[in-house]
């Protein structure tokens, strides 16, 4: 997402199962209904209303990358800019210290003055640039009184140690500056974006966009056939767990019933995705906000974030991140309360409810909704976290 961020190499692509003759049914009926409901392109060059919506589609596309880029380097900043302020503190406590130091010289110079004894000239201390200038007069130090030489030791390590932390401090807001600009570029890029967008989808007429819309709901509704196909496996699965579970139990038996987890595991991941889907559920309607983590609006990785932390579980905030946070399991195994993440750029993210069903924050001018994990096609499925 943002130019600061290092490119990473896409996990393993975790697909559901897949039904070639479903499948081919449904791009067959997408194709046709495109090529009715889609005008040619016009004499003068004007893009047909299928590229348009490819256009517009890759626009929102690119906007929620470029917003996943922007959340990186938000917290990024906010992080480097709690660091300066830390360093900015040490340094103020270490130059009052170096000061007392200084002042302590001070008064030994003064009384040396004063009384005109032939004790070293310990105002050559505070004349020095640097501690090493201090080290260089060994002559002088040699003459000096016990406490007069805890004084100079006290001021050169002040001084010292005082430079090391201006110079920390300085570095750290050059980093800062450069976060900053790409924090900056990342807000840019989400803007022109999306206004790209709304432009393009401005200039169709009102029978274009009732044909992307007719278009839009034939996709829906695959998604929904390939979502129930989903629920009818997961159904066969649990039966045939609680048949299996049964006939272990009836033979007397304690051997293992196939499963990987253990049932205090699944137990206990079922009541923390509980609360986190019924946190999800509390957020609906709520509208997409680039940048957003709640209360009142999101984008998807902060409202599965939030929907986590409801459960007491702390993601970390960005899409890049979060699809570390956890044991990735194949689409076929997912579980309420799972993460599912979209694209090879891994730029999307929601919450699994069950039955081929999540719910997410979809793109800059929609909602919260439930919706399919497959609403832009099985291929669009990154991979399934399990983060808990």
């Amino acid at each position: 997402m943002a130019s600061h961020r290092k490119s990473r190499t896409p996990g393993t692509r975790v697909t559901g199962i897949r039904t070639p003759a479903l499948a081919t049914a449904a791009l067959t009926s997408v194709a046709l209904l495109s090529q009715t409901a889609t005008a040619a392109p016009s004499d003068d060059g004007k893009p047909s209303l299928e590229e348009v919506e490819k256009k517009v589609d890759d626009l929102y596309r690119q906007a929620e990358s470029a917003t996943e880029k922007y959340n990186a380097a938000r917290e990024k900043t906010a992080k480097q800019r709690k660091q300066v302020d830390t360093l900015l503190d040490d340094v103020a406590k270490r130059t009052q210290r170096l000061n007392e130091a200084r002042a302590e010289l001070g008064s030994f110079a003064a009384a040396q003055y004063r009384t005109g004894a032939g004790v070293p000239d310990t105002a050559t201390f505070l004349l020095a640039d640097t501690p090493q200038d201090i080290f260089d007069q060994r002559q002088v130090m040699d003459r000096m009184t016990g406490r007069q030489k805890e004084a100079v030791d006290d001021y050169v390590t002040q001084q010292s140690e005082t430079m090391k932390k201006r110079q920390e401090a300085t570095e750290s807001l050059q980093t800062l500056t450069e976060t900053q600009g790409d924090l900056k570029t990342a807000k840019a890029t989400v803007q022109k974006k999306l206004t790209d967008a709304r432009e393009l989808m401005a200039k169709l007429t009102a029978e274009e966009k009732a044909r992307l819309a007719a278009i839009e709901k034939e996709k829906q509704k695959e998604a929904a056939r390939k979502a129930a196909e989903l629920a009818e496996q997961q159904k066969a699965r649990e039966k045939a767990a609680a048949t299996q579970q049964d006939s272990g139990t009836s033979g007397g038996t304690s051997g293992s019933s196939g499963s990987t987890t253990s049932p205090s595991t699944d137990s206990s991941y079922a009541t923390k995705a509980e609360k986190a889907l019924a946190f999800a559920r509390a957020q609906i309607g709520k509208p997409y906000v680039w940048g957003a983590t709640g209360p009142g609006s999101y984008d998807c990785s902060g409202l599965t974030q939030a929907a986590w932390k409801a459960a007491g579980v702390t993601l970390p905030r960005t899409t890049y991140d979060q699809v570390n946070a956890g044991t990735t399991v194949p689409v076929s195994q997912a579980q309420p309360g799972d993460l599912v993440f979209f694209y090879d750029d891994v730029t999307h993210v929601g919450i699994y409810i069950g039955n081929g069903m999540m719910i997410h924050a979809p793109k800059p001018g929609t909602y919260v909704r439930e919706e399919s994990i497959y609403y832009d096609g099985e291929s669009s499925i990154h991979s399934v976290v399990r983060p808990a």
